[in-house]
C-alpha cells in the first residue's frame, strides 16, 4: 500500500521488485543489528563513511544542545551505532511490548547511547536539550492527529508529528538531518550528516512539517528499497478522507 502511493508511476511489475528489495534489505538489517550489537564494532569501522561528521562534532561542542533529526532506514542501528562511537547521541525510541527484544534492544542499544529515552518522556527530552545533549529523533511515524499536522510526503497528506518544530525551539542549537545507506556491491556504508537546517523552526507548524518531509523523502528517493516501508506511514487521515489500512 505504502509504495503504490508513494510511486503511483511504477507498474505492478515495478512495485513487486521494489517490494522484494525491500523485504531483502530488511531481512540484512536483521544481520547487521545483531554484529553490532554483540560484536566488537571495531571490525566494521573500516567499511563505514561518515560525511559531515565535522558539523555535528561543531554543533555538540557549542554545548547549545542538537536536534539530529532522522528516520527510519534499514542501516538505522548498524549506522547508529557506529556513528554513537565518534560522540555522544542520546536516542528517542518506541518502547517494545516484547519483553525479551526490549531488552535486547536496551542492552544493544545502551553501548552505544549514553541516554535511549522512551519517546512518551517528553521532560527528559527537554532536560538533555538544555544540558547541550545531542538528540536524535526520528520523525516519520504517525503519531495521531492530536501531535500532528498533516503535511505532503511523496504527495499525499501525511500526519506528521509538530514535535520536530517543539523540540528544536526549546534546543539553543542547530537542527541537523541524518541519514545513511548500504553499498551492497562495495560491502560499505555511508552515513550523511546534513548541514544546520536554516529558519527551522519557523513560526508555522505546517511549513517545518512540510520542510522535514522534504528531507526525508529526498533521502528515501536515493535508496527507497532501504526504508522501512512497513510503517502504517499514512494511517491518520484528514477529516472526510477513507481510511487506507
Amino acid at each position: 500500500m505504502n509504495l503504490s502511493l508513494c510511486f503511483p508511476d511504477l507498474d505492478e511489475q515495478a512495485l513487486d521488485a521494489l517490494t522484494k528489495e525491500s523485504f531483502k534489505h530488511f531481512g540484512i538489517s536483521l544481520i547487521e543489528t545483531t554484529l553490532v550489537w554483540f560484536h566488537s564494532p571495531a571490525r566494521f569501522e573500516s567499511a563505514v563513511t561518515i560525511h559531515g561528521l565535522e558539523r555535528l562534532l561543531a554543533a555538540e561542542q557549542a554545548g547549545r544542545g542538537v536536534l539530529l533529526v532522522g528516520m527510519h532506514q534499514s542501516t538505522l542501528d548498524f549506522c547508529g551505532a557506529m556513528l554513537g562511537r565518534e560522540l555522544p547521541i542520546d536516542v528517542l525510541y518506541r518502547r517494545n511490548e516484547n519483553r525479551l527484544l526490549e531488552a535486547l534492544m536496551t542492552l544493544g542499544r545502551g553501548k552505544y547511547f549514553p541516554h535511549t529515552i522512551e519517546r512518551g518522556e517528553v521532560r527528559q527530552v527537554i532536560r538533555r536539550l538544555k544540558a547541550g545533549a545531542v538528540i536524535w529523533y526520528a520523525a516519520d511515524q504517525d503519531y495521531g492527529s492530536k501531535v500532528s499536522v498533516f503535511a505532503p510526503f511523496f504527495g499525499v497528506d501525511c500526519a506528521t508529528t509538530t514535535a520536530t518544530s517543539r523540540f528544536a525551539k526549546i534546543c539553543d542549537g542547530p537542527t541537523l538531518f541524518l541519514s545513511f545507506y548500504r553499498n551492497l556491491a562495495a560491502g560499505r556504508y555511508d552515513i550523511h550528516v546534513s548541514a544546520p537546517l536554516e529558519n527551522f523552526p519557523g513560526d508555522d507548524p505546517v511549513a517545518d512539517a512540510t520542510l522535514v518531509n522534504q528531507y526525508v523523502q529526498a533521502a528515501v528517493e536515493k535508496a527507497p528499497e532501504q526504508y522501512w516501508w512497513l510503517h502504517r506511514r499514512f494511517k491518520t487521515r484528514p477529516a472526510g478522507q477513507a481510511v487506507l489500512y
